[in-house]
């Protein structure tokens, strides 16, 4: 049996006549910029979420990017977050010519330990930036308790949790901003880039909007410095399909996720999802030790694993200029030799599972 880390395929068939319909239906108008599927879409964003405002654009990275900027986040601003996370986190902190300044993560769920937070605020601190990793929300009472403290900002990068609650509320209602992404292997996927980015205040909507589009607020006029942001029509169509869908499918991932649990031996490490919040599991990450050989074993009986992440942040080439060492975040450098991603998608068999638990437990 050779197994499907995230299944597109079979999502794609099962979609397909809808997925198609509406591809085509963009192909006919041949609008293929901010077309009318962009704003259906961002009205179901909005009624999913609970969101005030629902701004599609053309990428998390990007969303990160417009999330900062209308915040006017300044050359040498601080921004706390993760050295446990993809390299966008920390990449468009350092493209504002902000500083990112990282927090260790906490070892049961990966995410960064807000108890850390508070020591390394300054006086050029402006945000803090928790990462939703593998789909859970970060312990947010406890983060915006410390932001209200010192008036910081807080815009959660949930590029792998969209859909995800913490105490019963989705993210967006737990921060400033909340930015995700719809790369098509996200629990929410299109068929290239995509992204978007919600908030429930109106200031930043309103220059999140115009800066998407080059800061224009009117046809060549341009009130701000902004990019070229906008989500093509064609993905919004694909999303239009796939999100009448997605709730039934994130409860699915989460009955994959729950019999991993009980079905996998207890002597590995397993997700560990905090009593308030529920994950969408973009992932489901254990660790082992002796990485490389336990892949292997797997690969040779046809089932694919992932590790996110081998290199932490902090000791990534690209920041050398922050002049952190090895040893500065011992946890976030701990989990990145021994995490591994299993397959995770809601159309997993329980064939298919018991094949991957009847592997791994074998290498235990």
């Amino acid at each position: 049996m050779q197994i499907d880390f995230a299944n597109l395929q079979h999502q794609y068939q099962l979609y397909k006549k809808d997925i198609d319909e509406n591809i085509q239906k963009v192909l006919n108008k041949s609008n293929y910029i901010m077309g009318e599927e962009v704003d259906q879409l961002e009205e179901l964003l909005s009624e999913f979420s609970g969101a005030k405002h629902a701004i599609t654009c053309s990428s998390g990275t990007d969303a990160l990017l417009l999330a900062m900027m209308a915040m006017d986040i300044q050359p040498g601003d601080e921004i706390i977050t993760t050295p446990f996370s993809f390299i966008a986190t920390a990449e468009t902190i350092a493209l504002m010519k902000a500083v990112p300044v990282f927090v260790d993560i906490d070892e049961q769920t990966f995410n960064i330990d807000a108890r850390k937070i508070e020591a390394a605020i300054t006086d050029k601190t402006k945000v803090i930036m928790p990462v939703s990793l593998y789909g859970q929300p970060s312990e947010m009472d406890e983060i915006n308790v410390i932001a209200k403290k010192h008036n910081l900002k807080v815009i959660i990068d949930g590029a792998q949790s969209f859909g995800a609650t913490y105490k019963q509320k989705m993210e967006v209602h737990h921060c400033d901003i909340y930015t995700t992404s719809f790369f098509p292997a996200k629990p929410l996927g299109c068929y290239g880039d995509g992204g978007a980015v919600f908030t429930n205040n109106d200031e930043y909507a309103e220059k999140i909007k115009m800066m998407r589009v080059h800061g224009q607020n009117k046809r060549y006029h341009h009130k701000y410095i902004g990019m070229g942001g906008r989500l093509d029509t064609l993905q919004a169509a694909v999303l239009l399909a796939k999100l009448p869908h997605y709730q039934e499918e994130i409860y699915s991932r989460q009955a994959v996720a729950e019999k991993y649990t009980q079905m996998l031996s207890s002597d590995l490490f397993t997700p560990n999802v905090k009593a308030g919040s529920d994950s969408v599991w973009a992932q489901y990450t254990i660790r082992v030790q002796n990485r490389d050989e336990v892949q292997k074993r797997l690969k040779e009986a046809g089932v694919p694993s992932a590790v996110h992440y081998p290199l932490p942040l902090h000791l990534q080439e690209c920041f050398e200029y922050l002049e952190y060492r090895a040893g500065d975040y011992p946890i976030a450098e701990q989990a990145s030799k021994d995490v591994m991603s299993l397959p995770m998608n809601p159309f997993m068999t329980d064939e298919e599972l018991l094949v991957v638990v009847k592997e791994l437990n074998a290498t235990i």
